[in-house]
């Protein structure tokens, strides 16, 4: 087992680039070591292969376990000191990280982790960070994502190397231990009396990994004993296939991608007729919107959609950082807008004298002029007039915002501006490229009632009247 650990080892050295790093790239290693069985086997298999001298361990505590978790630093450190092996350690407060983020402890803990990492490798020039994840966690995590939902690509498993998450710089993750079954792992361990405390927790299944551990895998078992190593099989096939597809998608996503407009945020437009047009399309709008964080239930929701006889405009779907519009003919992937302003209306412009203006991707002339009864009240399409005695320097153009609302001109009632947009047939890149004019003489840019749409529509209460001296001319240049 040692040999063949030595020989995967300085394979993955050959595949490591850092052009920084010193010929010998394996001796700039940190190996993650938590004091569980797994760890401790590849700390003393690094050992045995390489020296002490090849690498440094860093060890996290979660403060999870109280005394455990204690006990878990003590043995690694009292093992790095009898050995002459550089430790780094470091104690997180993941519970308080978890409910400041809003993630659960299994990701906040692995957030701290490998950010941790990422962060001595750049203090002290570590080129890879090595793990021991091992044959039964890589199937582990192949049946998590098939639970999740997940591509081709989540079936394929973890690589022997990859990116570290969470990393500044290209930084690689080594897992040399993962051709190893855990079971080789125990006897190594075993045969070599290497010390290693066993977390209590790994027999719990409120995790679902180990709920897969404990409850899923004794089945397999039963069906098939050599059900790890079939499975990490299988997933090598799985990336072969998911290599082929992808391939394909770059080819076929041409023909289904439009231009996006003028609009910044607009991340990727999908042609429905274009996707549906193509037999493999699920697919194929899987592997355009997966990388934007869009989870399986959203997917299938918009995949339904598309083959139903229901109206596909002006539905929306969130994922973390982006959303998925849906218009007459199209599909828009675009980021989250940015935090609205402390005053909770949006990026605005403040207009304090005649000039042009920059807001919301357009450039917008304010002329301030004598008002003569010769004049004509229609403009050209873009312009509008208003009573300059009604609206007041200063004044503000901003971004429509929900509960927006004006009397149109000539008319008493209100209209919501969303309804204006609805009558006007406004999609989301013209809504969102809306700007609004509004009055400050009460409170700022913070009122709904508007004075008017910019290029479109005034409020009846700033139309020009008999007592019109001076007027505000507004032009979308």
């Amino acid at each position: 087992m040692l040999n063949r650990f030595r020989h995967i080892a300085e394979e993955m050295r050959g595949l490591i680039d850092d052009s920084r790093s010193a010929p010998s790239v394996i001796s700039r290693c940190i190996l993650a070591v938590s004091g569980g069985g797994d760890s401790m086997c590849l700390a003393d298999m690094w050992l045995r292969a390489f020296g002490p001298d090849s690498f440094a361990m860093a060890h996290c505590n979660f403060n999870l376990r109280g005394e455990d978790s204690d006990a878990d630093e003590a043995l690694v450190t009292e093992w790095a000191e009898s050995n002459g092996v550089r430790l780094h350690k470091v104690s997180f407060d993941t519970v308080g990280y978890a409910e400041e983020n809003g993630v659960s402890i299994e990701m906040a803990a692995r957030d701290l982790r490998y950010g941790w990492f990422g962060q001595l490798c750049e203090e002290y020039g570590y080129a890879a960070v090595v793990t021991a994840h091992h044959a039964d966690d890589n199937a582990e995590t192949m049946v998590l994502n098939m639970v999740r939902g997940t591509g081709l690509k989540g079936l394929s498993g973890m690589k022997p190397v990859s990116p570290l998450p969470l990393s500044s710089r290209e930084i690689s993750l080594l897992r040399p231990l993962l051709t190893f079954t855990r079971k080789q792992i125990e006897g190594y361990l075993f045969a070599q009396k290497v010390p290693y405390r066993e977390d209590k927790t790994n027999a719990s299944v409120e995790y679902r990994r180990n709920s897969i551990r404990h409850e899923v895998f004794p089945l397999f078992g039963k069906m098939n004993p050599s059900y790890v190593r079939t499975l990490n099989r299988e997933m090598t096939y799985f990336k072969d296939a998911s290599d082929i597809v992808e391939d394909w998608c770059r080819l076929q996503q041409d023909k289904v991608l439009c231009g996006n407009g003028s609009s910044e945020s607009v991340e990727k437009t999908v042609s429905v007729p274009a996707l549906l047009g193509i037999p493999q399309w699920r697919y194929l709008l899987y592997y355009i919107l997966e990388p934007y964080g869009f989870n399986s239930s959203v997917l299938e929701s918009v995949e339904s959609l598309l083959i139903s006889d229901r109206t596909l405009s002006g539905k929306r779907f969130e994922s973390e950082d982006y959303v998925l519009f849906t218009e007459r003919q199209s599909l828009e992937v675009r980021r989250k807008p940015a935090p609205v302003t402390e005053m909770g209306r949006g990026d605005f412009t403040v207009a304090r004298t005649a000039g042009t203006y920059h807001v919301n991707g357009s450039r917008i002339s304010v002329e301030v002029l004598p008002w003569t009864s010769g004049m004509p009240l229609k403009q050209p399409e873009g312009t509008l007039i208003l009573d300059g005695a009604a609206l007041e320097f200063p004044f503000v153009f901003r971004k429509w915002c929900a509960g927006d609302w004006l009397i149109p001109f000539g008319m008493k009632g209100k209209k919501k501006v969303s309804d204006l947009f609805t009558d006007l047939k406004y999609g989301h890149n013209a809504k969102d490229a809306a700007v609004m004019i509004v009055d400050c003489t009460g409170d700022l840019a913070e009122q709904q009632h508007i004075a008017g749409v910019a290029g479109v529509r005034i409020d009846d209460r700033y139309k020009v009247n008999p007592n019109t001296e001076t007027i505000i001319r507004i032009t979308i240049l």
